[in-house]
Parts: structure tokens; sequence; C-alpha cells
């Protein structure tokens, strides 16, 4: 029996989730402090979007102020990345990815402000029911990892902020074009910020010009090809045969992915007591119920999910 294109969207869209879900395993796995690794990343990415003949058109057609403008969110994108597996290193995959869910919920308090929408007290009600999860996530984690949450928190801020300052500029750019001009600002911010990141933040520094060891090269690879083009190319297909709503549904699962990816390839559950796993299991539920509050708002972990979210339209 064949597929149909709503069933083939969702089956690809799960699959870009599980993709997703081992950016935060790859970040575990690779030895490089956050800094380097993001670094490269970024620059592995735009060395592949560079091939591609749609960004220099989309890149074309834009205005010098358009193309500033992505620039400044990519300074944010930057350092959400850094932040996000700074956490990761400063505790583990799971707590970075738990802290990461938390993005939903400073959306749903930051985007009024930054893309000019509706504040709604429903949403508010979301941020209070979230909290009993936070605390028993960091109750029912050991007292070395708290620095995780705390930087896997501010890292769930900047999602929150780039994601709802991308929503106001989101019909006026070409999404591989918009990706390669924010992915761009972010590496050459990342690269101004090397000189000074071992006093400021010396658990994050890294000498960027050492070449990965093997092991590191093909990790980083996997990261930044198979974990970041390929789920962006694949949900582009996949966005134009779904609503917004079952996208947003379907990128909840992150989380729930990557811990259990987590405990299976990195066996983190001797690392997390019981209690962890229930405040997460607040989270999530907090999460989930989100979309059910009002107009589903297509926030994503990621920067290049949330290009997804501007090509749905495409």
């Amino acid at each position: 029996m064949a597929l149909t294109d709503s069933r083939k969207a969702y089956l690809q869209i799960h699959f870009c989730v599980v993709l997703w879900g081992f950016t935060a395993i790859l970040g575990k796995m690779i030895s490089l402090p956050a800094l380097p690794l993001v670094w490269w990343r970024l620059v592995i990415v735009l060395a592949a979007l560079a091939l591609v003949p749609r960004v220099w058109r989309g890149l074309r057609a834009m205005t010098a102020r358009l193309r500033w403008a992505y620039a400044g969110i990519g300074a944010l994108v930057a350092l959400h990345w850094l932040t996000f597996y700074g956490a990761i290193k400063l505790s583990n995959a799971s707590v970075g990815v738990t802290c990461i869910a938390l993005g939903t919920v400073f959306v749903a308090l930051l985007e009024p402000w930054l893309a000019r929408s509706r504040f709604s007290k429903r949403e508010l009600a979301l941020g209070v029911l979230v909290l009993p999860g936070v605390v028993l996530v960091v109750g029912g984690v050991p007292a070395g990892m708290h620095d995780g949450i705390i930087v896997g928190t501010i890292s769930a801020v900047l999602v929150a902020l780039f994601g709802s300052l991308n929503k106001r500029l989101v019909e006026h750019g070409d999404p591989l074009a918009v990706t390669a001009i924010e992915l761009g600002a972010g590496a050459l911010v990342l690269t101004a910020l090397a000189p000074v990141m071992p006093t400021l933040f010396p658990a994050f520094a890294g000498d960027l010009l050492v070449m990965p060891g093997p092991r590191d090269a093909w990790l980083l690879l996997a990261l930044s090809l198979a974990c970041t083009l390929l789920p962006f190319t694949l949900s582009l297909i996949a966005l134009r045969h779904m609503s917004a709503f079952a996208q947003q549904l379907a990128v909840n699962l992150e989380p729930v992915y990557a811990i259990v990816l987590a405990i299976a390839l990195l066996g983190e559950q001797r690392e997390l007591s019981g209690q962890f796993y229930l405040g997460v299991a607040v989270i999530l539920a907090a999460v989930f119920i989100h979309p059910l509050l009002g107009r589903p708002r297509p926030l994503q972990a990621d920067v290049l999910a949330t290009s997804e979210a501007k090509g749905a339209a495409d």
C-alpha cells in the first residue's frame, strides 16, 4: 500500500526530530570544548551551504539592511549554540536538552514584546506550570551539574530571543540564505570571542585553529551534515504536507528522543535520579500543552530548525 504525501511527511519529520536528538549526544561525545565545537560546526555547515546556488541567489536578493538584521540574530544563534553545548559539557546531554525544552515557555513570555504579538495570560500560566518541573530537575541532579542547568537555561532564553526576532523577519528572505547569513555572522562572533574566552568562560574556551583529531572530525561531520543539513532539507519537504501544529508536536519530542538516546548510548541514567525524570515529565507536559493554548508557534531547539519554520510556507 503506497504512502500518502501526508503520511510520508509525518515519517520524515519524526526522522528529522530523531536526528536532532543526536545533536546533544554528539556534543557530549566530541572531546572539544564548547567554543571550538560550535565554531567547527558553523564552518562545516557554511562550507556546505556555499556549494548551493540557491544560497547565493537569495543573498543577492536581500537588501543590506536586511542582511545586517539577520547577522545580528546570527550572533544570538551562536551564543545559543555555545551555551547549549557548554551546558552539556558542564552536566550531560539529558540535562542540556531538558533546559532547552524551557525555550517554549520563554518564547511565550518574550514574543509579545519582540514580535509585536498579543500577550496571553494563558501562556503566562504555562510558565508557572513549568516551575515545579524545574525545581524537580535541579533537585534531581548532582550538585556539580547545577552550573550546567544555569547555562542551559540561558541557552533556552537565547532560543526564545532569536526565534522571536526571526519571526518578525520570516517573510523577507530565503531560508537557506538566511541560515547562511546567521551562521556566518555567528562564526565571526565566536572568532572574535575566542581570545577573551579563557578569561570570561574558561570552561568553554579552546583553540579554534587546532585541527580536531580523527574521531572528533568524523563526529563533527556527522553533527554538521547528518544532524543539521540533512534534517533541514527533509523538513522543508515534509512541512509542505503537514500543519504547523503537527510540526510543533513532533519537534516537542526532541528532548524525549535525546534523553532515550543518552540512556542507551551514554548510560546517563546512572548519573540522574528519578526526581530528575519526574521533573522532565512535568516540563514536557507543559510543552505539549502549549500548542493547545492558542496558535502554534514553531520554535525549535536549533537554528536550522528555526529556518525550517520559515520555510514551511515555501
